[in-house]
């Protein structure tokens, strides 16, 4: 709903009032003074308040500015606090951090969210040195030794988040709320772990989400001058010309934008609907506004999003990873495909690769090697590498009295036409491609028949060689009119249909397994999907063509060509993304915050998403709440009853309906989405929820003295500060406890792994701890050591033997903890102490398996970017050896014979043994 043309209009207060609020300005209404202003609609107009009286500036008077100036050193705090930490590579930096490394060295990439983001995250990286040798491809991968800039590329999303502060702020000033309510929504925003996480990782959604409150800012004060006259002033075309370059950076940045788009977009139509009721405005006035915002929220838009992707072209002009996505007329423009030209006219005896129109363009390929099963006779299958094995003859469909082969450098040239019969011999085996009533030995289905390279010297070849060229009138040379009745060198695409069984040459996303090089079936499909059955010819040489014979060369593509393509790349690559990921979740689960993602884990410390629970739940409860009033109100007014003709109702009902729809236009359509989703996905739509909670707030307070306001809402920030501490360590990978790790998850659904924690936080200090020491104290080849990693549970050794074991909660990721123990070699029997079971040697801990995967694609997928998944468990660095329990040392305990008497010695441990072994014991009898 658009913040336009409110029922009532509101006088404001006196300018006495420093608090001032939009229910007390309405209370006044019938009050004239000299000093207050002239009448104004409901979210617009100047304010006794805002921006008319001396020593104001930017519509906020000093002391408004000062206090915003506290609230952003706050937030400055909250957001750059040691963004050093963790100095390894976490979650999605894999795939961001990764695509700064290509952009630096211009190798071009394909990701399913647009540029402007990453250009950014790039500038940062640029501005610090980086040099696009670090490769970001693995979990934990330490940062310092390489000497990767991350600080200064995490600054960049944490400058974008610390700026998101000042703006909510001044978006709730824009919306006519109280100053107490400004302050109350910008430190909600400041102390969400959710968006702090975000923002001080080399991720996106920072960026998201603070142009799509950028956009929200601009488009309030849009429609605060629209509706209160001041159409087509400078200040009206200014609002809405930033609302537009805002909405064009945040699409710019994750395809999500079009859901502010959406926002925007009902927003005007509801706008150009009331200005179509207004009498007077003539039909030429309205057609102004409709052109004036057709031009700054579409076409500028647009505009912007289009010049993103100009520069991410210029940028990535060389060869890269991401090649293979594109068309072969794409991929021609980057440095390392050129090709030479190549002769047009395609004659029988020529000898010619065949590409793939689909699945990434690749060659039609055979090699020495035979399916194990089916036929048993050599491979065909689709290549996407250049490579002689690519090569075919064209030659004349079979005769039964035909010769084996024919002197092509003889016969006259005989153009291959639409409809000719013909068979493809391959040049390196001089094998016919062959097809025959056999199932594919992958895609074994009854309209598929196997596809196979058959014959020998001497032999003149069957009817299953034979194949009927049908070229279709979708050319890539569209001025090239002759390559619609005869074969021409990149220009006609065509199908080969099988004369006998009918079936049409085909190939799709389907690898062969390890016998056929992992490479791409080849199959003869009777009903195939019409792209996968195109095929094209890439290079051509015939014996008789003469030097100066026309030729051609692959059609180089303008801007607006590879802009579209790379748009339907994305679009289905995105829509692919169907894999369940560890840790993804479904939208009906996000509000009230039942999962969050694990991040990082090392050392002990961990990074987990987990939003402010105060603010989630609270901001969750301010939309439902909303949504039962408004039902309500709308049964009330169908019984008669005229609630929405109140001024303070109609008043706030506006600012609310314009929030909620907001919040629902950027969540529910995640409901719609078959691909992986994450908790991040639903920031944007927090943020909104949260200016919804900042506006039940303000109404519910309206009726109480500014003081009260102020006094409820330093009661809700308390709240919402302590929970941000309480969480800190997981957003902050700062030291936590196993204790205080299991009482933090308040809901079962929590998932963070708290077997990583240290039991104490004395460990974390301790130089002893995690760090293999020397031998203590050696007595007749007894030994006593430290080792680096200990078999959980810690009690183990000194359990009863019938015990219950304790139950622990397994970590589902993450290495094995590094907790040092004292490991005693004192295990001969009879030398267990009295009540207790003999000691067993401990069971060497398993090294949990990190099954994680970075996000793609909100993600980037491994299929996109080729980013290895992190293998959990030991984490060291790139010149280790081995894990954590390489350097163990293991005890000797010497074998006694059977029946022989073994003394014992008594173990004489220095001060600093004998408190470690005792504060073993204790943590072993405290059921650590």
């Amino acid at each position: 709903m658009s913040l336009t043309n409110s029922v009532l209009r509101r006088e404001p207060t006196p300018s006495r009032r420093q608090d001032a609020d939009a229910d007390l300005k309405l209370h006044d209404r019938g009050v004239r003074d000299a000093r207050a202003v002239p009448s104004a609609p409901a979210f617009g107009g100047p304010t006794a308040r805002r921006g008319t009286r001396a020593g104001t500036t930017g519509g906020l008077r000093r002391r408004e500015w000062a206090i915003l100036g506290v609230i952003c050193v706050i937030a400055s705090f909250v957001r750059l606090w040691n963004l050093a930490s963790p100095s390894s590579v976490v979650f999605d930096e894999v795939h961001f951090g990764g695509f700064a490394s290509k952009y630096i060295k211009h190798r071009f990439f394909m990701d399913v969210h647009p540029p402007l983001a990453k250009l950014l995250i790039t500038l940062a990286g640029w501005i610090g040195g980086f040099d696009g040798n670090f490769d970001f491809k693995d979990i934990a991968k330490d940062y310092v030794e390489p000497g990767v800039p991350y600080v200064v590329m995490r600054s960049f999303p944490a400058l974008f988040g610390l700026a998101l502060v000042p703006v909510t702020f001044l978006t709730l000033v824009s919306l006519r709320l109280s100053l107490a309510t400004a302050i109350l929504g910008s430190l909600l925003v400041t102390f969400d772990n959710a968006l702090v996480t975000q923002s001080r990782l080399i991720l996106l959604d920072s960026f998201l989400v603070f142009f799509t409150a950028l956009t929200v800012l601009f488009w309030v004060r849009f429609a605060n001058d629209d509706s209160e006259g001041r159409a087509f002033t400078p200040s009206w075309w200014r609002n809405l010309a930033l609302a537009g370059a805002s909405l064009g950076a945040v699409v710019s940045c994750k395809w999500v934008g079009l859901f502010t788009i959406a926002t925007l977009g009902l927003g005007t139509l509801r706008q150009l609907w009331l200005l179509l009721g207004n009498l007077k405005v003539t039909p030429r006035m309205w057609t102004k506004h409709l052109a004036a915002r057709a031009l700054c929220l579409i076409v500028l838009p647009a505009a912007i999003y289009m010049f993103t992707f100009q520069i991410h072209f210029w940028v990535l002009h060389h060869s890269g990873e991401g090649d293979g996505f594109m068309s072969s007329e794409f991929q021609h423009t980057l440095g390392g495909h050129g090709m030479d030209d190549t002769f047009a006219d395609v004659s029988l005896g020529s000898i010619v690769s065949i590409r793939h129109v689909h699945t990434q363009g690749g060659y039609l390929h055979s090699h020495a090697s035979a399916y194990p099963g089916g036929s048993k006779q050599q491979q065909i299958t689709l290549y996407p590498h250049v490579d002689e094995n690519n090569l075919w003859r064209i030659v004349n469909e079979s005769a039964p009295d035909g010769p084996a082969s024919y002197p092509w450098n003889e016969l006259p040239i005989e153009h291959v036409l639409n409809g000719a019969r013909i068979r493809l011999e391959h040049v390196t085996t001089e094998k016919r491609l062959h097809s025959h009533d056999v199932r594919p030995p992958v895609s074994e289905v009854d309209f598929q028949n196997e596809v196979s390279g058959y014959g020998f010297p001497g032999f003149g070849g069957d009817a299953n060689d034979d194949f009927i060229v049908e070229i279709v009138k979708d050319t890539k040379g569209k001025r090239d009119r002759e390559a619609r009745n005869r074969l021409r060198t990149l220009r006609s695409q065509f199908r080969l249909r099988h004369m006998l069984t009918g079936c049409y040459l085909f190939s799709h996303k389907v690898k062969l397994p390890e016998w056929g090089f992992e490479q791409q079936e080849v199959t003869c499909n009777k009903n195939p999907t019409y792209v996968n059955s195109l095929w094209y010819i890439e290079t051509n040489n015939h014996p008789q063509l003469p030097p100066d014979a026309e030729k051609v060369n692959y059609e180089r593509p303008s801007f607006l060509q590879k802009f579209l393509e790379l748009q339907a790349v994305m679009w289905n690559t995105n829509k692919g993304l169907t894999d369940r990921h560890a840790y993804d979740s479904r939208p009906s689960s996000w509000p009230w915050l039942r999962r969050g993602i694990n991040f990082w884990v090392k050392d002990h410390r961990q990074v987990y998403l987990v939003g402010n629970p105060v603010v989630w739940w609270t901001s969750t409860i301010a939309v439902s709440l909303y949504l039962g009033l408004r039902g309500l109100l709308i049964l009330r007014a169908q019984r008669g009853y005229r609630d929405l003709y109140q001024p303070k109702i109609a008043y706030y009902d506006e600012v609310c309906a314009f929030l909620v729809l907001a919040w629902a236009l950027h969540y529910l359509p995640f409901f719609l989405m078959s691909r992986q989703l994450f908790l991040h996905h639903y920031l944007p739509a927090l943020y909104f929820a949260i200016l919804t909670l900042c506006a039940a707030f303000d109404m519910a307070t309206s009726a109480l003295r500014p003081r009260t306001r102020v006094q409820l809402a330093a009661v809700l920030l308390v709240l919402v500060v302590w929970a941000w501490s309480h969480f800190s360590p997981l957003t902050y990978a700062q030291p936590w406890t196993r204790g205080k790790c299991e009482r933090s998850k308040w809901l079962k659904t929590w998932d963070f792994s708290c077997n990583d924690f240290h039991p104490n936080l004395a460990m974390y200090h301790d130089p002893n701890y995690g760090v293999p020491s020397d031998k203590v104290s050696p007595f007749d080849g007894l030994t006593t050591t430290f080792v680096e990693e200990a078999p959980e549970p810690i009690g183990n050794v000194f359990q009863q033997a019938d015990e219950a074991k304790e139950e622990k909660t397994v970590a589902p990721v993450g290495p094995v903890n590094d907790v040092p123990m004292l490991e005693s070699t004192g295990g001969v029997p009879g030398s267990a102490p009295a009540g207790l079971a003999p000691a067993q040697p401990p069971a060497e801990a398993p090294v949990p398996a990190d099954e994680r995967a970075p996000v793609g694609l909100d993600a980037g997928a491994p299929q996109v970017t080729d980013a290895a998944a992190d293998d959990g468990g030991w984490h060291g660095g790139a010149e280790d050896d081995g894990g954590p329990l390489a350097d163990k040392v293991e005890a000797v305990v010497p074998k006694a014979p059977v029946g022989a008497t073994v003394e014992h010695v008594e173990m004489g441990l220095g001060e600093e043994q004998l408190r470690l072994a005792e504060a073993a014991l204790r943590d072993a009898q405290a059921g650590i």
